[in-house]
């Protein structure tokens, strides 16, 4: 069982505690079979969602029309599920990121039109806003969006789109005259293709999409025309600090396993455990574990509890000493278990 004292933390009230154990219960009953032996992640991702959707656990992060986002639940899930199996929290994230611009920015219309769908686990989401040349460097990007005749024409390419082939809809980002506009629209919608599926080291489903005169209507606009930059720097700050509780949730499952192999490996006449260099490794697991943790709530309190304010400073600190913190954890426990962590389907393995 992982160490849960950090929710007695004053970042959070009695609400989240409860919201935790109960997912935390949910999560160790049903995920083990849900998750099955990862050969065929769409079809994982989709069971994982719809399970999630009917369990209600998906609400945090597509909160219901008029509700704000209680990032330190969506903190508090993703830790929970990662620490279970990264494909589920993936699940669970891209449910959110997908339809986070329409819960910030969104008409009523559109609130009603592609929220429920998502929150209930019916409808996969997407976010597409990445390009070939244009990554970070979000203004660099080249798809376009022309009005033409009452519609818009999308024309471009993204890449890297999680959920890219298997979603249901898209929120696309591209390039509007001087400035950038948002978009929401089915992936059925003629012009839009997928172009690649790629894949990656830890398998989950990425694809590049391919629009090709994509017409939409302007009701598919989301906030107004030229508010694109806008609406994605605000989906990024949302989930941007809950990356962090992924790790965080990774990082937690590596030191279990760490601290369980210590004890029951015999090394020299004792255990592993009793070697200076394993305590050592281990004590410096756990401090980064709480340090990571102090910074990724402190971002997700900052943003619930700030009135509104920004919270992109915090958010990137929280996202940047979790996620590096996380592949140092990792990478011991894989040292701690030696020769065993490297074979194939080990939870060292999985988790590096």
């Amino acid at each position: 069982m992982s160490d849960t004292s950090y929710r007695t933390w004053p970042w959070f009230d009695d609400g989240h505690r409860r919201f935790a154990d109960r997912l935390e219960e949910w999560a160790a009953a049903e995920l083990p079979a849900l998750l099955g032996d990862h050969k065929d992640v769409d079809a994982i991702c989709r069971r994982l969602v719809s399970a999630l959707g009917k369990a209600g656990w998906l609400d945090p992060a597509v909160p219901k029309d008029g509700d704000d986002f209680d990032l330190r639940s969506i903190c508090l899930a993703r830790e929970i599920l990662a620490r279970h199996g990264a494909l589920a929290d993936f699940a669970f994230a891209m449910q959110g990121l997908g339809t986070g611009a329409i819960t910030l920015f969104g008409t009523p219309e559109q609130r009603r039109r592609w929220l429920p769908g998502p929150r209930g686990g019916r409808h996969l989401t997407g976010f597409a806003l990445s390009e070939p040349e244009a990554g970070s460097d979000v203004a660099a990007m080249q798809m376009t969006a022309e009005e033409v005749s009452g519609s818009f024409r999308l024309d471009g390419v993204k890449t890297w789109i999680s959920n890219g082939g298997i979603a249901d809809q898209y929120v696309v980002f591209a390039k509007d005259g001087p400035k950038y506009t948002a978009f929401v629209l089915a992936a059925d919608t003629p012009g839009l293709k997928v172009a690649e599926r790629i894949d990656v080291i830890a398998p989950h489903p990425l694809a590049s999409l391919r629009f090709d005169n994509c017409l939409v209507p302007p009701d598919a606009v989301i906030a107004e025309r030229g508010a694109g930059m806008r609406v994605a720097l605000a989906s990024l700050d949302i989930f941007r600090p809950s990356v962090g509780a992924a790790a965080l949730g990774l990082a937690r499952r590596a030191l279990e396993e760490s601290l369980a192999r210590a004890a029951a490996r015999p090394m020299f006449g004792g255990r592993l455990a009793d070697l200076q260099l394993i305590q050592a490794k281990i004590a410096g697991m756990a401090l980064k574990i709480d340090a990571a943790a102090l910074l990724v709530y402190r971002a997700a309190w900052a943003r619930d509890c700030g009135g509104g304010t920004r919270i992109t400073r915090e958010a990137a600190m929280a996202k940047l000493f979790a996620t590096e913190a996380a592949q140092e954890i990792i990478d011991d426990a894989v040292q701690i278990w030696g020769a065993a962590g490297l074979v194939s389907g080990a939870v060292a393995e999985n988790l590096y």
